[in-house]
């Protein structure tokens, strides 16, 4: 799977994560959702995105997206 497909995958999951976890547990977790969601703007403005580098270090390759 390519970098880009790995980040994808990631913010899914966490931002269905957080929407579960705000139902179930607290709502206190639906900054999670915003955290998630505030992440992914900085990085279309900025190009950093601080998943992209953590998968990037644990040895995901840059690649096609589709």
């Amino acid at each position: 799977m390519s970098l880009d497909r790995t980040v994808f995958a990631f913010a899914g999951f966490m931002t269905l994560l957080s929407v579960a976890l705000t139902y179930l547990v607290s709502s206190y977790f639906v900054w999670l959702t915003v955290f998630v969601g505030a992440n992914l703007l900085q990085s279309a403005f900025t190009g950093f995105c601080p998943a992209a580098w953590i998968f990037t270090m644990l040895g995901v390759k840059p690649g096609k997206a589709f």
